[in-house]
């Protein structure tokens, strides 16, 4: 089985530059100042390439994201009571579940989408997410939005 994502927070010094080039990228897409990604990159001054291998996979941490939301994508087994064990994972961590959504299971996987409200008596969620992705059944999870 693949190893599992792991999550790490680093001060923006040890960041590379071209994933902070990403991330104003995203903030200008974000902000409607510019309406495509050739605009944002060339304003940023990177490839099309660049942010599109690496715009999954950097976000910007703020320190206030309780009353926040996260959204996650998530490969799974078909298996009796794993749906219902990804649930009690996020009720443990005290997150509210403001959407979920099931695939239908093809060859025995289903995909899981799930927006969780962030709330502030919220546990870690870094935490949250590494217990699920821990979790056996569950093939991957990826972060698709944190607002």
């Amino acid at each position: 089985m693949a190893e599992k994502s792991k999550y790490f927070v680093v001060k923006q010094k040890a960041v590379p530059e071209v994933l902070l080039k990403v991330v104003e990228a995203k903030r200008l897409l974000d902000s409607s100042k510019v309406m495509t990604v050739q605009e944002a990159t060339e304003q940023v001054g990177i490839s099309r390439s660049s942010f599109y291998k690496y715009k999954d996979d950097i976000f910007p941490f703020h320190d206030n994201s309780k009353g926040k939301s996260i959204t996650f994508v998530l490969q799974m087994n078909d298996e009796p009571g794993l749906l219902s064990d990804v649930i009690k994972t996020v009720a443990k961590y005290k997150g509210n579940i403001l959407t979920i959504h099931q695939t239908i299971p093809i060859n025995g996987v289903a995909s899981l989408t799930l927006t969780v409200d962030l709330l502030p008596t919220t546990g870690d969620v870094s935490s949250m997410i590494e217990e699920i992705e821990r979790q056996p059944g569950i093939h991957y999870l990826k972060i698709l939005a944190k607002e």
